[in-house]
Parts: C-alpha cells; structure tokens; sequence
C-alpha cells in the first residue's frame, strides 16, 4: 500500500529525514518510536504534504500512484488521512459543516454520489455513538474549547467519517487519560483494523500499543528507521530507553 524509499526531507536548511524507507502493506498496523527530533511527525507531515517541508531525495508511492506528485486535498482522496498531535480549533465552523464538506468534497474527486444531509447525519450518528460521543458536540465549532481527550475522541469520529485507507496517526495518545486511550484505542482497531486498510502509528510510549497491537514496530532516530521489529520491540523501548535500541 505504501513504500516509502530512501527519503530525505528538509525543513528550511535543516535536514530531517535522511534515507528513510519503509514499507506498509494492506491489513497492517506499523508503529514508529523514537526520540523528541528524531524526524516521527516530519514523516507524517511530509506523508500528507504540509507545506514547508521540501523532498530532496527519495520516492514515496500510494496504492501505485506517486504520492509525492499528488496535492494534499488529492492525497486526502486517495485514502490518506492524517491525525495530528494538537488537533487545531477552528473557530465558526461546524463539525458538522466540516465534515460533510470534507466527505463529499474527496466523494466528488473519486466520482461518487455527494452524501445528502440526511445521509450524512446517519453516518455521523454511528460514528459519534461508537465512540460516545455527543451529537451535540459535532454542532460545535471544530475543537473549540474540548479537552484534549476530546480532541482526540473527536479526530476518531473524523476517522470514521472519512473512512480512509491509510491513517497516520500523529501521537494519538498524547494527553489522554487511561479511559480516553482506551475509547481511542478501540476506536483505531474499529474503523482501521480490516484487511484493506492500514495504520502508521508514531508514539513515544507502548501504553497505545496495549490497546492497538501492532504488526510491526520500527525504531527512528537521527531521520532514519535503525531497528525493525515485532511487538516485543515497544517493550524493549520502553524498558531500556532508546539510548541502546537506536542504532
């Protein structure tokens, strides 16, 4: 589904990635761990073509298409959704209004039928219902004033609207209480855990992977994958530390 091959990224004059590759196929779940400035969420911001981060070198392909020539609103067509570490506010705009414009804006570029207003409330509905989450607050205005597990809860009921077919997923886990990581959690494994979809998971900690068992666990550090591994892996991380694991 994705294979990324030597990747190099900059940031200004600032090299981040430096040969990262990494392969990612269908039905898999991949997480990536490594050290603050290790270059985990330049990846996904480079991934899902965030403007100010310049390729220079490498390949990146999706299902077959070059990733790299493609604009974000086109990458976010193609299947690829990114979950943030600090989802942003946006104030005056609905999450309704947001994500119905969203959905039928990636229908119409793949030519399917725009979803009506009743067809959409249904499937937001049962998407805010399996996470717990209030029809209430998809009224409000995008993120503005939720806590930052409901943020997260939030970016799960997105997740499930859009339906994608690769997500990346930003430190998910990033200031959420045991129950809200759990409801993450079995939210991820929900909507993302099928055959024909994938997970790119970048933590600093296994206690996401308790819930979200990953296939494969990578080690990045100074822009590059040093280590691959199973599972046993997060453990070894999170025991000794990175200092030994990285190279």
């Amino acid at each position: 589904m994705l294979k990324i091959t030597n990747l190099h990224a900059n940031v200004g004059d600032k090299p981040i990635l430096k040969g990262l590759t990494l392969s990612i196929n269908a039905g898999e779940i991949h997480a990536i761990m490594g050290p603050n400035g290790a270059g985990k969420s330049t990846l996904g911001y480079v991934l899902s073509g965030r403007p100010g981060y310049e390729i220079t070198e490498g390949e990146v392909t999706f299902n077959g298409q070059n990733l790299l020539d493609l604009e974000p609103h086109e990458r976010a067509a193609a299947g690829l959704f990114l979950g943030f570490q600090y989802p942003v506010e946006i104030p005056g705009v609905s999450n309704v209004q947001f994500l119905r414009e969203a959905l039928n804006a990636q229908r119409k570029y793949r030519s399917d039928t725009p979803l009506s207003g009743a067809e959409f409330l249904k499937v937001a509905r049962e998407q805010a219902g399996a996470l717990s989450m209030d029809m209430d607050m998809l009224k409000r205005p995008v993120n503005v004033g939720f806590s930052g597990g409901e943020k997260k809860r939030n970016e799960m009921v997105q997740m499930g609207i859009i339906d994608p077919a690769l997500a990346i997923l930003d430190e998910t886990d990033s200031g959420l209480d045991i129950d809200a990581l759990r409801t993450v959690g079995d939210g991820i494994n929900r909507i993302m855990r099928k055959p024909d979809k994938a997970v790119l998971l970048i933590t600093h900690y296994q206690r996401l992977l308790d819930y979200v068992k990953p296939d494969f666990v990578h080690v990045l550090a100074d822009g590059r994958i040093t280590r691959s591994g199973g599972p046993e892996l997060a453990l070894e991380l999170e025991r000794d530390g990175y200092k030994e694991l990285a190279v």
